[in-house]
């Protein structure tokens, strides 16, 4: 990483802005470098904080490569699993004081007033959430200058309204707790939808065992379920059953599947890239559901027969509401489960997405020490 700071262009700093360092991608198919950005100063009801530790998403490499298409606005500011420390409190915050830590997952504003909203799924709010990165600032809690997007994690302090900052609990070491702001809420919130947070035990398949897959391993054992992972070979089979995994299916062996056949109550599947869904469902109990969570570009093509003698479906889900995801970050303080973390600094991000890319052979997640990336210059 070369030292010191980059000068970019940049609209001039309002008063109610300050600049801020940060690491991101300045033109498409560059390298990420550091560079000044503007942060809103703390109005009411806000909370500044400066940035401990930032989680690497497969969701990051994705946007910062243009995988879902055309549409980034350049320079990127990356990163939607964020762990800060409360420097300063706006006028009326009642959440936080100074000095506690504090978390922002994939989204920092949504309208408030629709129906998804109220039933605290802003995840999923009917005029669209503005995302913690790349995102227009339009339902009025992201201050600052209106003409700028949003800029994520990958940076010093940010500032966001109360309402979309988290709660980290002590029992949870804050250097792993990032991830669980989207990969734990991503894995636990399709459990809750689907009524596998309470009642009896049951069967929960996961698919794809990388830093997803291995912190739904141990959601679901925390919540008392069996578990059974899912993987194309039995390459990965310790690492599931090392989690907690209870059974192991190698899917590109049938025989596999048919010594599982007609097992799981619900099915997890994160696979990201482009398969066929089909391979999984003979693992389904009738009235099972598999889950879709991974963002496969291609559609899918299934019967409909199997589904309708079966009574099965296939359901999608993304990440979590403010609720439950302090809800997953205070079930894994008192489970004390949370994802494989390996620290990296700003100067290693290339490299950490060079590993999303090729094979996440350890289920790990890459998190940045974001502070100590600052000493380092």
């Amino acid at each position: 990483m070369e030292s010191g700071h980059q000068e970019i262009t940049m609209p001039a700093t309002q008063a109610d802005e300050y600049q801020e360092i940060a690491w991101g991608v300045q033109k498409f198919g560059e390298k990420f470098t550091p560079f000044y950005i503007n942060r809103p100063n703390v109005g009411p009801k806000q909370v500044k904080f400066k940035t401990l530790y930032s989680g690497v998403c497969h969701t990051d490499l994705h946007k910062v490569k243009g995988h879902f298409g055309p549409g980034n606005v350049y320079p990127y500011v990356p990163g939607h699993e964020i762990l800060g420390e409360v420097t300063e409190i706006g006028e009326g915050v009642t959440k936080f004081k100074v000095g506690d830590h504090v978390g922002v997952g994939c989204f920092v504003d949504s309208c408030m007033e629709c129906e998804q909203c109220e039933e605290d799924y802003e995840n999923y709010c009917d005029k669209g959430v503005t995302e913690t990165y790349d995102h227009v600032k339009k339902f009025g809690r992201v201050l600052g200058n209106k003409d700028m997007r949003t800029w994520g994690g990958y940076s010093g302090s940010n500032v966001v309204h109360e309402h979309f900052c988290l709660t980290i609990p002590k029992d949870l070491p804050v250097e792993n707790a990032a991830p669980i702001l989207c990969a734990g809420i991503t894995m636990y919130d399709p459990l809750q939808n689907h009524g596998f947070t309470t009642g009896k035990s049951r069967t929960v398949g996961i698919v794809a065992i990388g830093g997803l897959g291995t912190m739904g391993i141990k959601i679901a054992k925390a919540l008392g379920h069996t578990v059974v992972a899912i993987s194309t070979t039995s390459a990965k089979e310790q690492l599931a059953k090392d989690k907690g995994a209870t059974h192991f299916v190698a899917s590109k062996d049938p025989e596999s599947i048919k010594a599982m056949a007609n097992s799981c109550h619900i099915i997890l599947n994160t696979v990201a890239a482009n398969h066929d869904i089909n391979t999984y469902m003979p693992l389904l109990k009738k009235g099972g559901v598999i889950v879709q969570i991974g963002a496969a570009p291609a559609p899918h093509s299934i019967s409909q027969i199997p589904l309708m003698f079966n009574r099965q479906s296939i359901a999608g889900s993304l990440v979590g509401g403010i609720k439950n995801t302090q809800e997953i970050l205070d079930f894994c303080a008192k489970h004390q489960i949370w994802p494989d973390a390996q620290m990296i600094k700003f100067d290693q991000i290339d490299w950490a997405f060079e590993q999303l890319e090729t094979n996440n052979k350890d289920g790990i997640r890459f998190v940045i020490d974001v502070q100590a990336s600052i000493a380092a210059g």
